[in-house]
This record gives C-alpha cells, structure tokens and sequence, in this order.
C-alpha cells in the first residue's frame, strides 16, 4: 500500500494583506487559511504533513497545534527552495508526496483525492494539477505537443503572445514520486532576476529528463483561486461559506437566505431545522431537529436539542434541551444549562446555572451561577447577586418555587421547593420549603398548607 505524505507551503509574508498577522493566520469561516488545506489533507487520511513556516512560524504552530510536522524555510528563496526544507522529514516515510500551498483554502479534498489516484494509478515523475481559465490569474501556461503531453510551464512574465493565448493554467499543486522529487529538488536553477527556486521548474526539468509526467485538469477556477490581498480573502470566504451551507440544505436544514447566513465547517445541524438570515453558528456547535433558528441569533460551542426556537439571542458555550424557547435577546454564557420546556424570554441572561424543566424566566432576569428546580417560576426583573467583589456564591431554588418580579436574591442563598417570594424582595437568608417570605430584607411570613396551594391554584 503506498505511503502519501504533503507539504503545505505557508512561509510567505503576505505583504499585499498590509497586516501584522502572518497571511496563512488571517480567518476563513472561523479557521486561520492554513487550516483549509491541512484540514483537507488529514481528511484524506494522508501522514505525515509537513508545514513549511517562515514569517510568524510560532503563530503558525500555535494556530494548527502538533498534529503536523513544521519546517522552517530561514531565507526566502522560491517555492522550491521551501520544499526542500522538508525533505528530512519525508526521507524513506512516503512513495507519493503532495506539495500544495497554504494559501489556497478552496482547494477541494475530492480534488486532492482525485490527483493522488492520478498518480498511483500512472506513477509519474510528477501530477500537476491545471485549470481551464479564460482569466489567466498571473498563473503560468501549461503547454503541450501535439499528442497532448506537456512539454512545459511559461510563467506570465516571460510568455509569448501564442503562450499567453493558451488557457490551460498551472495551479502549483503537484503530487511528486519522493525519490524523484528528493534528488531533482538540488538540481533546480536559480530564476534571475529574482533570485529564486521555483518548483514549477521541475515540470520542464522532468521533460528535460524523458521522465513521465500526467496533469489532471479541472473546470472549477474557484478550488485554486489563491489569497494575496483582502479582496481575494473575501471572495475565498464567500466561496467556502457557500459549499457548507449547499452541504446543510442537501442535508434536509433550510437557509431561508445563504447570503446573509454563516454557519463555520464544525457545526452540526439536524434535518428540518430552519435557519433565518443574520445567524451565526460557530465553533463545535451542535443543533437538534426541527429547530428554528433566528434572525439574528449567534449561537458558539453550544448544543442545542429538538424543537427548540431561539430568536435574536446569543449563546455561547450552552446546553439547551429540548422544546426549549429562547428570547428575542437572550444571553446564555458559558455553563448555562436550560433543561427541557424552559421558555427564557426577552432580556433574559443564564451564566453557568442549571435551570430545570419547565422552568419559566419571563423577561428581565439575570440568573448566575445557580440551581433551579423544575417548573419554577421567575418573575420579571429577578437577580441573583451573585458575586460579593471577591467570590462568586451559589444560589439554589427549589422545584415549584415562585419568585415574584424584582426579586433580588443574595447569594449565598437558598429557596425551597414550592416557596413563594413575594415582589420585590431582598432574599438575604434561606427560605424554606412551603413557606411564603417578601419583604426587604425578607421575612418569613407563613408556611403553605396543601389548602393554601390548592386556592392558589384555583386563582382564589
């Protein structure tokens, strides 16, 4: 079985993106640009990969993490010269090497796939990969004889008028037989007046050889449009975002509008879930069936049940179960947990606290660092104080309870099941349960007794 290694060359500066962050770093749908191709390749299940860094090398390691191996390319000497960097990486541990850029984040795995099959199916020297282009991109020409074989690759620059004619692109992406590769590599010339290697030389150096070379050439100019300045990032972010929700709607979710929907490559979405324009879902998020979501909602790291609706509200780092409803405008921060049936409505904030079934938060209410039982009520304008200005304290409410609107409650405290907190009040000591406290600070008034709870329940 043939070993596929890849190197992604990612050590360029960048210089037309005008910024401080190195160019493979700058964010694709919540992915640095590296990411792409990486991703893509691990996909495909090649190892080892190797990142050729140069500028930012350590942001680059940062941001992609060890599953990779890194080179570091220290001068600036063509993309030749920077794959050469990997070979003591790759020496005896692959057949087939990839090369391929990190700058080029729409490159499709399927693609990638279909040139390593090119090749272990050929086994050339070398399999390019071309385009078909009526905009020529600044890409060099692919040109062949007569029997279709190609004899060379003309950079733009140093093309003739019948050369910069031809429409068949070279993309720079190859998959190289590796002794072939490791020993051609050196031979390389250096490109004056630039100083540089360029691993497009190694086509005509394998022509120059007699060594067999295939190309496999695709239609779509979108896979190998490369990011050098803001306007191509954009354009690689629309592109990208446009693949992963032609992915959800195939999938049975509706995009009531595409263009105004941003859903990042990790996020899960089930079937007959219904996504409104002006939503983000970001990160490891994770949404159940039958959900409606927004407009205007951004919902990260979070997992989201069955049935539920979350309109014009943001949760980040959440669990919510299922038939839950949420907002216009509510915030769930990290650690929120919203059990089944909990309607948290406008204006409503939840940070790390358990809110059990059936719980029903109105409007108004903040709720920190708590435990709330099932089906109790929260009235309109309640706080937990939760933090004295040095610790954070708990605040606990037993099922059934009843807290009536502008409660403050001061952690540390607890409420019992089935108490009632009258409007208004300052909850400063424990309330047991059945026992109805208000008051600033509140007072213990009297316990319920199953005929109290029964005329409340009749509305008497």
């Amino acid at each position: 079985m043939s070993r596929i290694a890849a190197v992604v060359l990612a050590a360029g500066e960048g210089t037309r993106m005008k910024s401080s962050l190195p160019k493979v770093l700058h964010p694709l749908v919540g992915q640095p640009m590296v990411w792409w191709p990486v991703h893509n390749l691990q996909s495909l299940g090649v190892n080892p990969i190797v990142v050729v860094v140069g500028v930012g090398a350590e942001q680059v390691r940062s941001a992609i993490g060890e599953s990779v191996l890194y080179a570091t390319q220290a001068e600036r000497l063509g993309t030749g010269h920077a794959a050469l960097q990997a070979r003591e990486h790759l020496l005896g541990v692959a057949d087939v090497v990839l090369v391929l850029y990190g700058d080029m984040p729409t490159l499709r795995a399927e693609t990638l796939e279909r040139l390593i099959s090119l090749h272990l199916e050929r086994k050339p020297a070398l399999a390019m990969l071309t385009v078909e282009s009526e905009d020529s991109m600044g890409f060099g020409r692919v040109v062949r004889d007569a029997q279709g074989n190609v004899q060379a690759v003309v950079e733009e620059a140093v093309a003739t008028p019948d050369v910069l004619a031809l429409k068949e692109l070279n993309c720079g992406v190859y998959a190289f037989d590796t002794a072939w590769l490791w020993e051609s590599l050196p031979k390389l010339s250096v490109t004056q007046p630039a100083g540089e290697y360029y691993l497009t030389d190694m086509v005509g150096l394998a022509v120059a050889q007699g060594q067999p070379l295939e190309a496999l050439t695709i239609k779509d100019v979108a896979e190998v449009q490369g990011v050098n300045d803001r306007v191509q990032l954009a354009r690689s972010e629309r592109i990208l975002r446009e693949r992963i929700l032609e992915r959800l709607m195939l999938d049975g979710v509706t995009i009531v509008d595409p263009a105004a929907t941003y859903v990042e490559p990790s996020v899960k979405v089930g079937r007959d879930t219904t996504i409104h324009p002006n939503t983000h879902l970001q990160g490891h998020t994770v949404v159940g069936e039958r959900c409606v979501l927004g407009p205007n909602s951004i919902i990260r790291d979070t997992q989201v049940g069955d049935d539920c609706v979350v309109l014009s509200s943001v949760l980040e780092e959440a669990l919510v179960e299922d038939h839950v409803q949420i907002g216009p405008f509510g915030h769930l921060r990290p650690g929120a947990h919203l059990g089944e049936g909990v309607h948290m409505g406008n204006f409503g904030e939840v940070k790390n606290s358990y809110l059990g079934p059936g719980v029903r938060m109105g409007h108004f209410s903040y709720i920190g660092d708590a435990e709330v039982g099932a089906d109790v009520n929260i009235g309109a304008g309640t706080i937990t104080c939760n933090y004295d200005g040095v610790r954070k304290h708990r605040t606990s409410i037993g099922e059934g309870a009843f807290i009536g609107s502008g409660t403050m409650l001061v952690a540390p405290v607890s409420v019992g099941a089935h108490a009632v907190i009258g409007a208004g009040s300052v909850v400063t000591r424990d309330v047991p349960a059945r026992t109805v406290a208000y008051g600033v600070p509140a007072r213990h008034i009297r316990k319920l007794d199953d005929a109290c709870e029964a005329d409340e329940e009749k509305g008497e």
